[in-house]
């Protein structure tokens, strides 16, 4: 797969590495919602990028939406517990969120979905990880983004203001409190000249 990544001027770290996680900032969305963003996480990250988009098992994805059947407009790939991740980084990223939010979440997080970005086309419409445990109790989702900044949306169930994070080039969100349940939350189609991005997701055992 062919990638065109336009580097971060603030990210030429010559290794990969981790930040502190002390620095997260949490915004309180309502509802017991909530969001925490951390700018810049992985330092290094644009290499990271260039690999999982070199190295992992990407698929292409078809559903059936409007009695039509249709492309899912990103490629997909997913780690379960007992998959071994992509990269080393990745391991230590989970590790790390799993040792900071202990207290909260009370349970590690086991899984990796990652959604590979190729342009402004690809995009995903409004959802949450209702799928399983997220539909009924409290959770968190941990999304570990390289590449180009994408816009990420959220808005309340129902409708509501809109709150807009651009996230790429190593930024951590871990949206958690009730955010599956009574928040959406999207990347839109942009029109926009925009380069590849990938996000890695993180998930407790069960949320989807």
């Amino acid at each position: 797969m062919t990638t065109h990544l336009q580097g971060s001027l603030f990210d030429q770290a010559d290794r990969m590495a981790l930040g502190d996680l002390g620095g997260l900032s949490r915004t309180e969305l309502g509802h017991g919602a909530w969001i925490d963003v951390l700018p810049g996480w992985l330092s290094g990250s644009d290499a990271l990028f260039e690999q999982l988009a070199a190295e992992v098992p990407w698929r292409a994805e078809r559903r059936t939406m409007y009695d039509q059947v249709v492309d899912v407009p990103r490629l997909l790939a997913f780690y379960g517990a007992d998959d071994p991740l992509p990269h080393p980084v990745l391991d230590q990223a989970r590790t790390a969120l799993g040792a900071h939010y202990a207290g909260e979440l009370g349970e590690p997080f086991t899984t990796a979905g990652l959604c590979h970005y190729r342009d402004g086309r690809d995009s995903v419409a409004w959802h949450g990880d209702r799928i399983g445990r997220g539909a009924r109790e409290d959770t968190m989702v941990a999304i570990l983004s390289v590449g180009a900044p994408r816009d990420l949306l959220l808005r309340p169930v129902g409708g509501g203001d809109t709150v807009r994070r651009p996230l790429g080039h190593g930024d951590l969100i871990v949206m958690g409190g009730s955010c599956q349940r009574t928040f959406e939350h999207a990347i839109p189609k942009s029109a926009r000249a925009t380069g590849p991005r990938i996000s890695v997701q993180f998930r407790p055992h069960d949320v989807h």
